[in-house]
């Protein structure tokens, strides 16, 4: 400031070149502070939605300004540079927006990425009320790596009607999580317990699996659509699993030995012991008899239990039967999934001796009596099992009054005198001596 004096005492002049010079310093005082708080203000956080984009992807960039200064500053027009991503501009944050002291504001940016792969840095640009401009890089990640799916457990073969466990691990190989992701199996005559299932996220670099319970009516293609969303984006993949019908290598499989029969009167009776020959678990085992034979008596089903692999378990039927040409001896079971399995083996006990012959079938089915062959755990001709090399087809009990072709008692009567004789020579020696003794003491 600068006061000039006149000769002729011009204060007017003078009090007038005061105060001119007093406003230019005040105006340039209040713009340096102007420009000093719009440097306070700075970018405090950036979030991206998705994290990682795909080729084509729009997404969300969410950037924080905090003003750090002592005034409130306006803003206005917030941007992104980038020769890599496409920019929605619909003039959300064209007005003027200001943020106060100490305090922040947020803007939300939509943009599409463009291929190829890669990582790019983009600029994200604001202006100011006082001119001065706001820059800040971001970096941007492209990449249209899949993610990738697998089975990892399944039945060596699958059984017809018969629940078995698949499990499809879903990896997420990329660098950005992923959320929805939605698995849906499905093929032609084939049920999936369940129908469809949800996983709500998988994070980057790591993996999770799912497992359905598949029952197949006949062999087919078994695909899993995987569908999941990157950001708002919605993307695809499938794992095709052929279902091929055939036996399961690692079922239970029931092989009856020592069968034996014996009757009393109307009733007769069937013993024996199950072996558990194959790999898994027999759960609930149950002996009974089928048509034309009727369970009766003291033990109609007899309920052996569970059978651990290579153990063996013992059963006892009684029944009635009118017509012995043709008894069905039926032994069900479960497996760990709780699905039903059963054995039917059918014996010709018409003859006198107990020897029979026999047919034998196996199934999977809720029905026990049931004779179709299919179905794991099938004894048909097995070996050491009922019909099959080394194995035990059924037999009788011989009655001590019948006796076996044609012979009863009768067969038994030379050793039975034999040991009348025996008996009677025993008594009179022991006669003999008491005899000798009493003459002695006569005497």
């Amino acid at each position: 400031m600068v006061s000039v004096a006149y000769a002729d005492s011009s204060t007017g002049s003078t009090t007038s070149s005061t105060t001119s010079s007093s406003s230019t310093s005040s105006t340039s005082s209040s713009s340096t502070t102007d420009v000093d708080n719009a440097a306070m203000v700075y970018v405090s956080n950036v979030t991206m939605d998705p994290e990682v984009f795909f080729p084509g992807d729009t997404g969300a960039i969410t950037v924080t300004l905090t003003n750090g200064g002592t005034s409130a500053i306006g803003i206005s027009h917030p941007d992104i540079l980038s020769s890599k991503l496409n920019v929605d501009s619909d003039g959300t944050w064209d007005t003027m927006s200001y943020v106060g002291a100490g305090s922040t504001i947020t803007y939300t940016l939509i943009v599409t990425a463009k291929p190829p792969d890669g990582t790019y840095y983009a600029m994200f640009s604001a202006g100011t009320k006082t001119g001065n401009s706001i820059h800040y890089p971001i970096k941007i990640e492209v990449d249209s790596t899949d993610i990738q799916a697998a089975i990892t457990d399944k039945p060596t073969s699958f059984s017809p009607e018969a629940e078995q466990n698949v499990t499809l691990t879903i990896m997420n190989t990329r660098d950005g999580d992923i959320k929805n992701v939605v698995i849906t199996p499905e093929g032609t005559g084939i049920d999936s317990y369940p129908a469809k299932d949800l996983v709500s996220s998988i994070q980057a670099s790591s993996s999770t699996a799912v497992t359905f319970g598949i029952i197949p009516h006949q062999a087919s293609n078994l695909t899993f659509h995987i569908s999941y969303q990157n950001g708002a984006n919605t993307h695809t993949t499938d794992v095709v699993l052929p279902i091929t019908i055939g036996q399961d290598k690692t079922a239970a499989v029931p092989v009856v030995n020592n069968v034996v029969l014996s009757s009393s009167g109307n009733t007769y009776e069937i013993t024996g012991d199950i072996t558990n020959a194959g790999v898994s678990d027999a759960k609930g085992v149950v002996v009974t008899v089928g048509s034309p034979a009727k369970g009766a008596g003291t033990y109609p089903e007899y309920a052996i239990g569970s059978i651990a692999s290579d153990d063996s378990g013992s059963f006892d039927v009684t029944f009635t039967c009118n017509d012995l040409s043709s008894v069905p001896l039926v032994v069900s079971w479960k497996d760990t999934d709780g699905n039903d399995y059963s054995l039917t083996k059918a014996h010709d006990l018409s003859t006198s001796s107990g020897t029979s012959s026999s047919t034998s079938s196996s199934t999977k089915t809720s029905s026990s009596s049931s004779s179709s062959m299919s179905g794991p755990g099938g004894m048909s001709g097995g070996p050491g099992g009922m019909g099959g090399p080394g194995g035990s087809s059924s037999s009788s009990t011989t009655s001590l009054f019948t006796g076996s072709n044609g012979s009863g008692i009768s067969s038994f009567y030379p050793v039975i005198v034999g040991v009348i004789i025996l008996i009677a020579g025993i008594v009179l020696w022991k006669k003999r001596k008491w005899i000798s003794l009493k003459l002695k003491k006569q005497q």
